[in-house]
């Protein structure tokens, strides 16, 4: 069987937002609206002389226990036996029940005008109907055995991207290790997008 998941190095992350530009093309994102799949946070850390800027890539977690997938009234949201949690547009009426649930603010919606603003930004749209939206892990690319396009494009080598019932793979040493934590394990969601920060370990 396969378990995907995602480690990114927040050491290693420049913050150059390739991993956004390319997601965006990937997956015809309405970034019009400031809507994206994986979206790089910038805060400053630090203090006078020792302050510097930190990246921060978030996107869906693709949980094992993902609570976008309960409260989803029709069914739209789905788990693969990969682990990658999808959206059925076919069957998304839009309710943003499962927006609310997620506690990583991964989903926003795509509508009708988004679909026209599309169709003059992008060019051919693969999308046809309204509903939520949020990263697939480009579940499309995967299948034809490449990897997500925000890894690909990585200058700085900050995402890795493998199977976690491999005990071979780079990213499931990273994580068996401690050295790659997931956000909030608190809540129980069982993430699979884990992250590296030498800060917070030597802190």
């Amino acid at each position: 069987m396969t378990h995907y998941a995602m480690v990114i190095d927040l050491n290693t992350c420049v913050g150059c937002n390739a991993c956004m530009a390319a997601c965006a093309m990937e997956n015809q994102t309405p970034v019009w609206k400031g809507s994206w799949r994986t979206y790089v946070h910038e805060k400053e850390i630090g203090v006078a002389e020792q302050v510097r800027r930190r990246f921060f890539p978030r996107l869906c977690n693709h949980c094992d226990n993902p609570p976008c997938l309960t409260v989803c009234p029709t069914g739209a949201t789905y788990k693969r036996a990969d682990g990658i949690v999808m959206i059925d547009p076919e069957r998304c009426m839009g309710c943003r029940a499962c927006a609310m649930a997620c506690p990583y603010d991964a989903r926003y919606e795509v509508t009708y005008a988004d679909i026209r603003e599309g169709k003059e930004f992008y060019g051919e749209l693969q999308r046809t109907s309204p509903s939520m939206d949020k990263c697939s892990f480009c579940a499309h690319r995967l299948d034809k055995g490449l990897k997500p396009a925000c890894v690909e494009t990585c200058v700085g080598s900050a995402r890795q991207f493998g199977d976690l019932d491999n005990p071979a793979d780079p990213v499931t040493q990273l994580v068996a290790s401690g050295v790659a934590q997931p956000l909030m394990p608190h809540l129980g969601t069982r993430p699979n997008v884990y992250y590296i920060d030498d800060m917070k370990r030597k802190g």
